[in-house]
C-alpha cells in the first residue's frame, strides 16, 4: 500500500539563485515548475475500477510486483505530491503469479523471457490459494480485477465463492469482495472515494479477439440492457460512481491489432522449395479453377521459391462453403480421387483460403498459435498434414480480416460512448486508442528511450504480447496524469520512464 508521505512535498522542491542579489525562489518537481497543487481535484481518496489492466497484470500473470507498477499504482504515488491518501491494493501472496483453488494450480505461473526464445514460466508453484487466502485489511482502493467486463463490474456475484464452479464468479475478485453479494462498483462506492478512474472495455472485444473469433467468448454489443449491453452498462457506472465523487478520469479502449499479441506472428512465414512449389501450385490452381466455375472468387495464393510464403488458413466468415463442390469437381477429370480421397479433401479445403498481408484485408495470427505452424495434423492422405502449409491453421488460430473489423465496429462504438459521458460528465478523458497505435507504428519517446510495440525488445509490452510492461504501465500513468492536469488545473509531474524495468526478469 501507498503511505501519504507529507515530505514528498519537501523533496519534490530545490532552492535556486534566480537574480543578481541571490534571491533564492522555490523551482518544484511539478509539470510547471510551481508550487504542487490539486486543482479541483481532491485525491484524498483515490479508487480505480477496471480489469486487469488496473490491476496490473503483466506476463500472464498477477503478483505482487506486477500489482505495484501498474499505472493506478504510479499515478497514486503522484497523487500522494498533493495530498493523496493511502492505497491499498489486495496484493496476491508471491512474485510466482498466478492461483491456485483447493490446492490445485489453476493459473500461472507468469511467464519470463529467455532472451531470444519463447518466453516461458519461472519457476515455482503459485501460493496464492484462493479459497483460503481472502485477503484483509481492506476496503481495496484498486479495485482492478482481471478478465473482468464491462457488465461483470455490475455483477452481485462477481464475488462469491460458489459462483467459481459456475463462472458467474471471478477468483481474483472473491479474494477480496467483503461479502457473496456486493459488485464491484458498489465496493468501489461503498469507499466514499473523492476521485476515481476507470478504464473498462477492453475485455469486451479482447476475449474473442484471442480466441480468434471462434464464438466461444462473444462480443459485448453496444445496445441492450445495463448489465447486457456496453452503452447502458458505461451509464450506469459512471452514474452511479460520480453521484458520489463527480471528479475522475476514463479511458477508451485501444484496437487490438495494436497489440504484439496479433501483430508478432507473420501471415507469410512458409518457406518452400521448387518441388514443393509445383505440386501446391498445382492444387491450388485446380481449387481456384473449380471456384470459377461456380462464379466464386479465387482464395488461393500462387506460391514462390521463397520462405515468404502465406499462411493457409480456416475462415468461418466466408459466406460460401465449397465442401460440396470441391467434393464433387475433385471426383471428375482432371483429378479424378476416389470418393474417400476427395470428401476429405473437400471438406478440408471447402473454407479455407491463403491469408492475407495487405493492409486493408490483413489476417492475424494470434500468439498463442504460432508453436503450431508447421507441425503435422493426423489426417487423410498422409502427406497433407502441415499446419499452415497443405493443412489449414483452425479458425481460432486466426483473426481473420472480416473478424477484426467487427471488433473494430465494436471498439469505435464503445470509444464514442466513453468520449460522449466524459464530454457530459466533465472527466478527465485519455485516448489510449491513440497512445497505442502511436507506440505501435512509430514508438513514443521519452527521458531517453522510446517505447514500441515489439514483441519483448519494444519496452511497451510484456511477454503475454497483451499487457504492458512496467515501462509500458508508466507511459500509461503518464498519459492519465496529462489529461488530469488539463481538466482539473493540478500540475502532477509525470514519471521518469527509465525508473521502470523493460520486463522482469525470471527471479524476483
Amino acid at each position: 500500500m501507498i503511505k501519504n508521505f507529507k515530505w514528498l512535498l519537501l523533496v519534490a522542491a530545490t532552492f535556486v539563485a534566480c537574480n543578481n542579489n541571490d534571491e533564492e525562489v522555490v523551482v518544484y518537481n511539478t509539470s510547471d515548475g510551481m508550487m504542487p497543487t490539486a486543482g479541483s481535484a481532491n485525491f484524498s481518496k483515490f479508487v480505480s475500477l477496471g480489469n486487469s489492466l488496473t490491476a496490473g497484470y503483466s506476463d500472464n500473470a498477477l503478483f505482487i510486483d506486477g500489482q505495484k507498477s501498474s499505472y493506478t499504482y504510479i499515478m497514486a504515488q503522484q497523487f500522494a505530491t498533493v495530498g493523496g491518501g493511502e492505497f491499498k491494493v489486495p496484493l496476491m501472496a508471491d512474485n510466482i503469479g498466478g492461483f491456485k483453488v483447493n490446492g490445485v494450480p489453476v493459473a500461472g505461473p507468469r511467464l519470463a523471457s529467455t532472451g531470444g526464445a519463447a518466453p516461458v514460466p519461472v519457476a515455482g508453484t503459485p501460493s496464492t490459494e484462493i479459497l483460503t487466502s481472502i485477503v484483509t485489511g481492506g476496503p481495496y482502493n484498486n479495485c482492478g480485477v482481471p478478465g473482468a467486463k464491462s457488465f461483470h463490474l455490475l455483477s452481485p456475484s462477481y464475488g462469491s465463492v460458489a459462483g467459481l464452479s459456475t463462472g458467474t464468479a471471478n477468483p481474483y475478485y472473491v479474494r477480496f469482495a467483503p461479502n457473496a453479494t456486493t459488485s464491484v462498483l458498489a465496493y468501489a462506492v461503498s469507499q466514499t472515494p473523492t476521485f476515481f478512474s476507470l478504464w473498462i472495455g477492453n475485455n469486451d472485444v479482447l476475449g474473442y479477439a484471442t480466441s480468434g473469433g471462434d464464438g466461444s467468448n462473444p462480443i459485448t454489443p453496444s445496445a441492450g440492457a445495463a448489465g447486457v449491453g456496453f452503452d447502458a452498462t458505461y451509464d450506469a457506472l459512471v452514474n452511479t460512481i460520480t453521484a458520489v465523487s463527480p471528479k475522475g478520469v476514463i479511458a477508451n479502449i485501444p484496437y487490438v491489432n495494436s497489440l504484439p499479441f496479433f501483430t508478432f506472428v507473420a501471415t507469410n512465414p512458409v518457406p518452400l522449395n521448387a518441388t514443393q512449389v509445383a505440386s501446391l501450385n498445382q492444387l491450388w490452381g485446380g481449387l481456384n479453377a473449380i471456384l470459377a466455375s461456380a462464379n466464386q472468387p479465387a482464395r488461393f495464393q500462387t506460391l514462390t521459391v521463397s520462405s515468404t510464403n502465406p499462411l493457409l488458413i480456416a475462415d468461418d466468415m466466408l459466406s460460401y462453403d465449397a465442401t460440396p463442390l470441391f467434393t464433387a469437381a475433385l471426383q471428375g477429370p482432371p483429378f479424378n480421387f476416389p470418393a474417400a480421397t476427395a470428401g476429405f479433401l473437400g471438406t478440408l479445403y471447402g473454407k479455407a483460403r491463403h491469408a492475407s498481408a495487405a493492409a486493408a484485408t490483413r489476417d492475424y495470427v494470434v500468439l498463442s498459435s504460432a508453436g503450431t505452424i508447421g507441425t503435422t495434423q493426423p489426417g487423410f492422405p498422409p502427406n497433407n498434414n502441415t499446419i499452415g502449409v497443405t493443412y489449414p491453421m483452425e479458425d481460432k488460430a486466426i483473426l481473420s480480416a472480416g473478424e477484426t473489423a467487427l471488433v473494430k465496429t465494436a471498439t469505435d462504438a464503445y470509444n464514442a460512448k466513453i468520449k460522449a459521458v466524459a464530454t457530459a460528465k466533465g472527466l478527465a478523458f485519455v485516448d489510449t486508442n491513440a497512445l497505442m497505435s502511436q507506440v505501435s507504428s512509430t514508438g513514443i519517446s521519452g527521458n531517453g528511450f522510446t517505447v514500441t510495440g515489439a514483441f519483448i525488445t519494444g519496452g511497451g509490452f510484456s511477454t503475454d504480447g497483451v499487457h504492458p510492461s512496467p515501462r509500458g504501465y508508466a507511459l500509461i500513468a503518464n498519459e492519465f496524469i496529462k489529461s488530469i492536469n488539463k481538466t482539473y488545473g493540478s500540475n502532477l509531474k509525470g514519471v521518469d520512464l527509465g525508473n521502470y524495468r523493460i520486463l522482469f526478469p525470471k527471479t524476483l
